[in-house]
């Protein structure tokens, strides 16, 4: 499917398939995991068909997230390299969050939050999945203690509940900043909303000639 006419393309479709896999993988792996974690919560273990298959379906939803988020860590680990212009952005965190524009850095593809996520999610989805190896019972668990097999419990429980906290704040800044979710979507953004929210990618695509603006019929950009 081609982006509208004075668009720019922001995902490429292998980008935004890559990336909903990996949501839906998060979010099956949340819904799961939090079945197993509090009886209160119980009950979630009736969306994998009862308690038994929660637990054999857990790990390997696990297995095909990581597979998933490597994707998507050999395709922007680049764009997320931290910055001076990062400390910058997040000095003036307050600003953003008003929607002011004046004194904020340019931002490059991902602003300093979106790596904050980046980065953290590289480091907790590693631990997530070799805790969980060390508790995988039905495989693992005769190579394995049962002391360590508690503290990587724990380890892995708390991994996920930071994970979780991730992934609430980057799906609510992903609907808070209006055109985001349509970017990843349909994978394409308008030339108004890059110039306000990632200026430096935008110059960047007009320097290079790469997904450039189309020019609008009437000249301006759209937004």
């Amino acid at each position: 499917m081609s982006r509208p006419y004075g668009t720019l393309t922001r995902n490429s479709t292998i980008t935004r398939l890559n990336h909903w896999l990996t949501a839906a993988c998060f979010i099956l792996l949340m819904l799961s995991g939090l079945s197993m974690f509090d009886p209160l919560l119980y009950w979630l273990s009736n969306l994998f068909g009862g308690g038994q298959w929660t637990r054999a379906a857990h790990p390997w939803i696990g297995c095909v997230l990581l597979v998933s988020y490597t994707g998507l860590i050999i395709q922007f680990w680049r764009d997320n390299l931290w910055t001076r212009d990062d400390v910058a952005w997040m000095k003036a965190i307050d600003k953003v969050l008003e929607n002011k524009e004046e004194g904020v850095p340019e931002v490059a593809r991902f602003n300093a939050g979106q790596k904050f996520v980046f980065w953290s999610m590289t480091l907790l989805v590693p631990v997530l999945f070799f805790t969980g190896l060390v508790i995988w019972e039905y495989y693992f668990g005769s190579y394995t203690s049962i002391p360590t097999q508690r503290a990587a419990l724990l380890i892995h429980s708390l991994a996920a509940i930071a994970a979780i906290i991730i992934w609430i704040v980057h799906v609510y800044a992903a609907i808070w900043v209006r055109g985001s979710m349509r970017a990843m979507t349909q994978g394409w953004v308008t030339p108004g909303w890059a110039w306000r929210h990632h200026r430096k990618w935008f110059r960047s695509l007009a320097t290079t000639g790469s997904t450039g603006p189309r020019p609008s019929v009437n000249g301006r950009l759209h937004k």
